[in-house]
């Protein structure tokens, strides 16, 4: 189960009967936090993604850059020999400058588009093997809730950010 709002922490704690009076069941109680943001930044995974994306989007990046040059030559080309050109050269240079143009704006928002959803797809797998990883250490160390976003204050006795950063580059090496 995934806490991630105030109101299902409250829901959580109260359910173990951790605001109760003193019981076997708070007394034995195991609870621990972790920092999204740190497993985030620290994860061998993150910066494996981050240098893939970047990769994946350089050479269509270069590749606009080389449509976007062309095209300023070609403008470049209208502005100084436009005058001298004649009516058909001209209205060929303008369509084809539109047309470029145009393949480049599509070719930009295509671009974005597939960034934002590669972005997400590799945002994704990370967040399930995170959610693994805790659950896995969870297990190990008989931690009965584990509690992540929305925490104003948590001592570092219960983080096992650590703990989760470590295995997932221990499973990022032995791949």
């Amino acid at each position: 189960m995934s806490l991630r709002c105030p109101a299902a922490l409250m829901l959580a704690l109260l359910w173990v009967g951790l605001f109760s009076a003193p019981s076997a069941i708070a007394q034995d109680l195991k609870i621990a936090v972790i920092d999204p943001n740190r497993i985030v930044e620290e994860s061998p995974q993150y910066e494996e993604a981050r240098q893939t994306l970047s990769t994946e989007v350089a050479e269509r990046e270069a590749d606009l850059l080389d449509q976007q040059e062309s095209l300023d030559r070609l403008n470049e080309k209208l502005d100084r020999d436009g005058a001298l050109m004649s009516e058909e050269e001209l209205k060929r240079l303008q369509n084809d400058i539109r047309a470029r143009k145009r393949r480049l704006r599509y070719a930009k928002a295509e671009l974005q588009e597939d960034f934002a959803l590669r972005q997400s797809e590799l945002r994704t797998k990370l967040v399930k093997q995170v959610e693994e990883v805790v659950r896995r250490i969870a297990k190990e160390q008989d931690i009965d809730l584990i509690v992540s976003e929305g925490v104003v204050y948590f001592s570092e006795r219960i983080d096992i950010s650590a703990d989760v950063v470590e295995r997932l580059k221990e499973e990022f090496r032995s791949r």
